[in-house]
């Protein structure tokens, strides 16, 4: 992964990058380890959270049915128990939130870790294979953030039917309006809400664990699933039930991956701690208890999760189970907002508007147009699927690809850059390969049933975000096809322009040439200012750049400066308060003495060799939808002047 020139969202190689780097999550040390961990418990674990809402019921009623009876009930909850295991606590706990790429974490932070750790020539040879992978894991991460919302809340509300089986028909429309009201608020943040998330959360995990310990008590021979013994004899007698089952069981693990990407909001210990301190334990017991429930009576599980609490009880349990959901909801929604600012940092998408909702916390962003993106995209799940048992088939498609994407990086990461004792780390990565292959593949098999949904997303994802990076490289090829020479430039402007006092500044993202809207502007209005500024901002493969190494300056005589400015794919770009650090190196500014000229290109489809027809026009399409260059960098509008240009590809 290379430095991106967010001015035109290009690529721009930068080998200091690494170096120029501070922790995201310095702050943590700061703040209350008990705080941060009830935190996570409420933000990081609240998709796989609310699994058992509707997990181990799928195996039973989904797609491939399961017969309710002894040996299939102990081999199923052995299989979740150990998928739990596996896939969550040594795959992701153990070993993935080792990969620290400066206290970030999630596809693109362990994309740009790998690409520049690994050594040197295996490196290269692995940053376009590398590349293609994280491009992948965060398209199918956007069809988990349709899909979580809709089967989340579907599930929690589909308890109605129990307080009355008269409420069914109001599921689907209760459903929509929590799932409404839900991005309707996003635009106030989860600043002051969020103080809530990890107490409610708190509260579900005793409440869900107390309810499976009341029923294991009733039948305690459950536990002898805890043994992996009952899920290899479910294999082993019924293999292809089996296999078909993995495609529910991966279900009881979706939300594992929300591990690693919030790293950098809550840090690794406080991760761990709650994990292994309160969701493992609760979820094992809840999922012993649903299981103890339908050993003695098949016939709960129509609705095992809310048949386990008692009828006075119901009611509340609806209630914060749909609380929960809804945390679990804002998790993947927030989570959809940071992917969306990583790849528009690094040049795969364009630039969108980005309001910030609290004045504290950075990480705490709101992007109207994938805000509703995303509502349109679950009403039309809710409404298309009516049910969490039809959504499950649709949701394990997107998760467990995902999931073996980060297992074949991470498996690049502990072979080649950790360099761990192949005695153990073969057999142990043997194992995880096998079970998240066997996850996906089983997940595969419901593609008709709705995994289509997720691939056609996540082709779709795929293809605006390949197509954006690759149609800015080709505008700035054609660009520097005609771009004069800057010194040449330099001489022959000095010695004829009429220079003119204050400070002009060009933002640009080619390091050689002379910025067009140069050109245009000497060529329209024949003067020079007295200091002229060429401006490049370059976002570097670190989650952030500390204020030390914000900017560059060189001086290239004449009034002429090359100005650098440095970010990481999590800072939040701010031109102005950059520039502010520039009389430290020797060029102090003046805002109301500085005027800002952007280039604004109109991009021309034609048959010259680069993309495809229709991905010329999708190019255009989609940089005809980009936020200006002045609201994105905040630049102070009365200081900008645009001049266009046209530009064929």
């Amino acid at each position: 992964m290379t430095s991106s020139t967010a001015a035109a969202d290009t690529s721009n190689p930068n080998p200091s990058a690494s170096s120029s780097a501070i922790p995201s999550g310095a702050g943590h040390a700061k703040k209350s380890l008990v705080k941060l961990t009830v935190g996570a418990i409420g933000v990081v674990y609240g998709d796989i959270g609310t699994s058992p809402l509707y997990a181990f019921r799928e195996a039973f009623t989904g797609a491939h049915k399961l017969p309710v009876d002894k040996f299939h009930i102990l081999g199923v909850l052995s299989m979740m128990l150990w998928s739990l295991m596996l896939v969550v606590t040594i795959k992701y706990v153990m070993i993935t939130l080792k990969a620290d790429n400066k206290g970030e974490g999630g596809s693109f932070a362990l994309l740009s870790l790998l690409t520049r750790t690994l050594p040197g020539g295996t490196g290269k040879q692995w940053v376009v294979p590398l590349t293609l992978l994280g491009v992948m894991a965060t398209a199918l991460f956007y069809g988990d953030a349709m899909i979580t919302p809709a089967i989340s809340v579907l599930g929690a509300v589909e308890g109605l039917r129990l307080l009355n089986p008269h409420f069914g028909p109001l599921v689907v429309p209760f459903t929509l309006i929590v799932v409404i009201f839900l991005f309707l608020i996003q635009r106030k943040g989860t600043a002051s809400v969020g103080a809530l998330f990890g107490p409610i959360t708190l509260v579900y995990f005793i409440t869900i664990a107390t309810l499976g310990v009341i029923q294991i008590m009733k039948q305690p021979q459950v536990l002898w699933a805890l043994s992996p013994l009952y899920a290899a004899q479910f294999v082993i007698g019924d293999p292809l039930r089996a296999f078909f089952t993995l495609g529910s069981v991966v279900l009881a693990v979706t939300g594992a991956e929300a591990l690693y990407a919030d790293m950098g909001h809550f840090g690794r210990n406080p991760i761990k701690i709650a994990w292994t301190g309160v969701v493992f334990p609760a979820l094992i017991l809840n999922y012993l208890g649903q299981s103890a429930l339908v050993l003695r009576e098949p016939g709960a599980i129509a609705d095992v999760f809310y048949h386990m609490a008692p009828p006075a009880l119901l009611l509340p349990l609806l209630i914060l189970a749909t609380m929960a959901a809804v945390i679990a909801s804002q998790a993947v929604i927030s989570g959809a907002y940071s992917v969306t600012q990583q790849a528009i940092q690094l040049g795969y998408l364009p630039r969108m508007s980005i309001l910030h909702t609290s004045a504290t916390e950075l990480g705490q962003i709101y992007l109207p147009a994938v805000n509703w993106s995303l509502l349109v995209c679950v009403v039309i799940l809710v409404l298309g699927f009516q049910s969490s048992d039809n959504l499950g088939a649709a949701y394990g498609l997107a998760v467990t690809g995902t999931m073996l994407i980060t297992t074949v990086m991470l498996a690049l990461m502990v072979f080649r850059v950790w360099k761990w004792n192949k005695l153990y780390a073969v057999p142990l990565f043997a194992i995880i390969f096998t079970m998240d292959l066997g996850l996906f593949a089983s997940s595969a098999t419901k593609i008709v049933a709705g995994g289509w949904f997720p691939l056609m997303i996540g082709l779709m994802i795929f293809t605006l975000l390949t197509t954006w990076k690759r149609g800015r490289s080709l505008v700035q090829a054609r660009l520097n096809e005609g771009a004069m020479p800057l010194e040449l430039f330099i001489k022959s402007a000095c010695a004829s322009a009429t220079r003119v006092p204050r400070t002009a500044v060009f933002l640009t993202n080619a390091l050689v040439g002379v910025p067009s809207a140069l050109l245009h502007n000497l060529k329209h209005n024949m003067v020079l200012h007295e200091r002229t500024i060429f401006l490049t901002v370059t976002v570097e493969d670190v989650p952030a750049v500390s204020d030390a190494k914000r900017i560059e300056i060189t001086d290239l005589t004449n009034g002429f400066y090359r100005v650098m400015v440095h970010y990481g794919f999590m800072d939040q770009p701010d031109l102005p308060k950059a520039l502010a650090q520039a009389a430290a190196k020797g060029l102090p500014f003046k805002m109301m003495d500085t005027s800002f000229f952007l280039s604004r290109q109109t991009i021309l489809a034609s048959d010259h060799p680069g993309m495809a027809v229709w991905r010329e026009h999708l190019f255009t399409w989609m940089n005809k939808g980009a936020v200006s260059a002045m609201e994105f960098f905040r630049l102070p509008t009365n200081r900008v002047v645009e001049l266009g240009s046209q530009v064929e590809i």
